[in-house]
């Protein structure tokens, strides 16, 4: 559909104002066909998908339709969650700015009724709300509608699939017949239909298709990978592509707080959002991650629609969504207003066909993946600093040195070796966090991707620990005598035993040289991994990788080796620390006991 500047659709020159202030001037195609509908005072019903800017569709001719010397309210919007309706009304008091006496007010459930009361009573003339707590302020006689002169429903299929309807009809009941009434949603299901029949007059019908909107701006890829390795196969995309902003998607709710708590454990700045957090909390974490206060935002549904995060570089599908729409719904926080962006989906056992009736049903441009090797994710790290150094050398963003270096040469030193020293130690910085975000686990085959240790027999807690000592100052880590180097992909020598991993050994027959052990009283019970332990002590301590050597998983504990002038810091810094909801309270091991020597 041919779009038009909205300079051609005759606004007022404060919406024209207000449009320009935002960075706008050419309308999107839903922008295009509904805004002359509305304005010419028609009912209508506007099929389009996510991110295709229905918001400003209906919102700026419901400003246009305000009287604003009546204080009375004239519009209602009805969204089918708070952070819709916190969006709708952060969009439309943007849009409204130089509309003098022109007021809304959103309304919802988790925000004290006084605020609320005391909006409304003031004489606000456009009201956004979900349909639950507008149907407690039309009971308490806060909410009169007997001026209203616009209803619009967002997201119409979303509030019915969320048990509205009978609210919505409520509503739609107590309204005067004078109204104009709109319907915007993704679909429109018998449901929907049934509303418009029964409470619209004549409306015009504009459908946008989503596929034009959303399929061009953003490349979509989905990995088939084992249910285990999803958190390995997510830390592998994120190093290699040098993700930094982006949305992951899970299904449940417990699924969002182990993700993030994982990824916290590897390194990433996460935080979370569903359903469980409070009103306050989600505020708080919105407005962080629109400041960029962190990477990734771990999230359900409950955030697929109403967030109006920009310039998002991926959206990734930890979990398969439920349908083709909540598919579309997610991927829409990506590649927005022109811009390009990239949606990973992960896929696992039979849910490929799933995806397969998706594809089919969206007409989905999606594109298999191969999950990154560690070779490529180090490759990626390496290409990523030789790229920051060249940038600083380019720019001259640093301080020189011209003394040190004279005198290191003046010692017989080379100029390559002293660069090459410089950047060893600038990695050994870095390591801890690289280490942290590197699982350590070797890829034999995609059937066993991230495959975890066959159980061993449950052992009680050793009599042998002993407290710490006082902490010693920290030192510099003993020399690289910790770990075998594992190997990349499977295959060798064949009558080897594999190795899981190289922190993790089958059996404990001695501490390497130049370490020590620390318990750690979390193990196979509480589902933690050599990569958690690893990550934590990363993490926590900030030591390069060479400060951790081989770690032993039992049933309740775990015994992990650490650089020996390190132990005493290491110890210090884990105490009271948490892992998997378990407080730590490490403690060094006796020498020579349980087999150790």
């Amino acid at each position: 559909m041919e779009k038009l500047r909205f300079t051609e659709l005759g606004l007022s020159d404060e919406i024209l104002k207000a449009v320009d202030k935002m960075g706008f001037e050419e309308a999107s195609p839903i922008q295009t066909a509904v805004i002359p509908t509305i304005l010419a005072g028609r009912d209508v019903v506007g099929q389009s998908s996510t991110g295709s800017g229905k918001t400003a569709a209906f919102a700026i001719p419901a400003i246009e339709c305000v009287d604003p010397k009546l204080r009375a309210v004239q519009v209602l919007i009805l969204c089918p969650t708070r952070e819709l309706a916190v969006q709708v009304a952060e969009e439309t008091g943007k849009l409204a700015l130089f509309k003098r006496g022109v007021a809304g007010v959103p309304i919802y459930g988790g925000q004290s009724y006084e605020r609320q009361f005391r909006a409304l009573a003031a004489g606000v003339q456009i009201v956004i709300g979900t349909p639950g707590r507008v149907m407690d302020h039309m009971e308490k006689g806060t909410l009169k509608l007997n001026q209203l002169k616009l209803v619009i429903l967002d997201e119409t299929d979303r509030m019915l699939d969320m048990g509205f309807r009978d609210d919505i009809e409520h509503i739609l009941k107590s309204v005067p017949p004078t109204r104009q009434l709109l319907f915007f949603s993704a679909t429109i299901p018998r449901l929907i239909q049934d509303l418009i029949s029964r409470y619209s007059k004549d409306p015009a019908w504009i459908k946008i298709d989503s596929v034009a909107q959303n399929a061009p701006q953003v490349e979509q890829t989905y990995f088939e990978v084992d249910r285990r390795s999803k958190i390995e196969a997510l830390t592998r995309l994120i190093d290699v592509h040098d993700f930094r902003y982006g949305i992951i998607f899970c299904s449940t709710k417990i699924m969002v707080d182990d993700l993030d708590e994982h990824l916290h454990a590897r390194g990433y700045l996460t935080d979370r959002l569903h359903g469980d957090i409070s009103q306050a909390q989600r505020d708080r974490v919105m407005d962080k991650f629109r400041r960029r206060g962190f990477e990734f935002l771990v999230a359900t549904d409950v955030a697929a629609r109403g967030l109006d995060v920009d310039d998002l570089e991926v959206v990734i599908n930890f979990d398969l969504p439920n349908d083709a729409e909540d598919y579309t719904h997610r991927i829409g926080r990506t590649g927005r207003a022109g811009r390009k962006g990239q949606a990973c989906t992960f896929v696992s056992g039979q849910e490929i066909y799933k995806l397969q009736s998706m594809v089919r049903w969206a007409r989905l441009d999606i594109r298999r993946g191969k999950i990154p090797s560690l070779d490529e994710v180090d490759e990626a790290r390496t290409n990523v600093f030789f790229e920051k150094i060249r940038h600083t050398l380019e720019a001259k963003q640093f301080k020189p040195h011209d003394r040190m270096i004279d005198r290191l040469l003046d010692e017989g030193h080379a100029s390559t070796d002293i660069c090459s020293a410089l950047i060893h130690l600038l990695q050994g910085v870095g390591a801890a966090k690289a280490a942290a975000k590197s699982a350590p686990k070797p890829v034999p085959a995609k059937a066993a991707f991230g495959e975890t240790p066959a159980p061993r027999p449950a052992k009680p807690a050793p009599a042998w620990v002993k407290p710490a000592a006082a902490p010693a100052p920290r030192a510099t880590p003993a020399p690289a005598a910790a770990a075998d180097p594992a190997p990349e992909e499977a295959g060798g020598d064949d009558d080897a035993p594999p190795r899981k991993s190289k922190y993790e050994r089958p059996a404990r027959t001695g501490r390497e040289p130049g370490m020590a052990t620390v318990f750690l009283n979390v193990g196979r019970k509480h589902l933690v991994t050599p990569a958690d332990i690893v990550g934590k002590i990363a993490g926590v301590t900030r030591l390069p990788a060479t400060a951790v050597g081989a770690i032993d998983i039992h049933q309740r504990h775990t015994l992990a080796d650490v650089a020996e002038a390190e132990a005493a810091f290491i110890v210090q810094k884990l105490a009271g620390i948490k892992l998997k909801g378990v407080a730590l309270e490490p403690t060094l091991t006796t020498p020579g006991a349980a087999g150790e020597t």
